[in-house]
């Protein structure tokens, strides 16, 4: 159960129904998470906005969600972890793909990169080093790509702490999370 309220769409404030509109008519349904964000129109603007920002930029759909899928694995948000699974599978990637980015993993070098480097983030609080930035570049990423993937990183920071703080119900299909090591 939901620490905090779900917010029926069809019961409420004029501003927060049109932001829960856009996105129903984006995912052809209203997922819990944003029903729960929807108790504060600021956080749903900057979380929807940031949707939108990011999903249009340089590192593509498919790299996004297996960011995400990597991050909430790490972080122990089943939500994040069942909706990005799906999501990838939508923007292209594979079930072998998404399972092996839950991971941090990828048989694609570049993947690989990205995602030992956001994993890096969340584990040392951001505390990465010229090394790390390095890597990344050797790996094929310019300074465009390694901001997004910072930015990727802290809107599933916060995604996912919404999502495990308030217990928000899972209603995509589940995935099993990665033992803790």
């Amino acid at each position: 159960m939901s620490h905090v309220y779900l917010v029926n769409p069809a019961q409420t404030s004029a501003e927060r129904k049109a932001l829960l509109d856009q996105i129903h008519a984006a995912f052809g349904a209203t997922p819990n998470m944003f029903k729960a964000v929807a108790n504060s129109p600021a956080a749903l603007k900057s979380m929807w906005g940031s949707f939108g920002a990011l999903g249009s930029g340089v590192l593509g759909a498919k790299l996004g969600e297996q960011i995400a899928v990597a991050v909430a694995d790490r972080n122990r948000c089943e939500y994040c972890l069942a909706a990005h699974t799906v999501l990838g599978q939508g923007a292209g990637a594979t079930a072998q793909e998404m399972a092996a980015a839950q991971a941090g993993q990828s048989s694609d070098p570049k993947t690989a990169a990205a995602l030992i480097f956001a994993l890096k983030v969340v584990d040392q609080r951001a505390q990465v080093t010229l090394e790390d930035i390095a890597a990344l570049r050797a790996g094929g990423f310019e300074d465009e790509h390694i901001v997004e993937i910072v930015a990727h990183v802290a809107l599933n920071l916060f995604t996912n702490y919404i999502n495990v703080a308030l217990q928000v119900p899972v209603d995509f299909p589940k995935v099993k999370l990665n033992p803790i090591a």
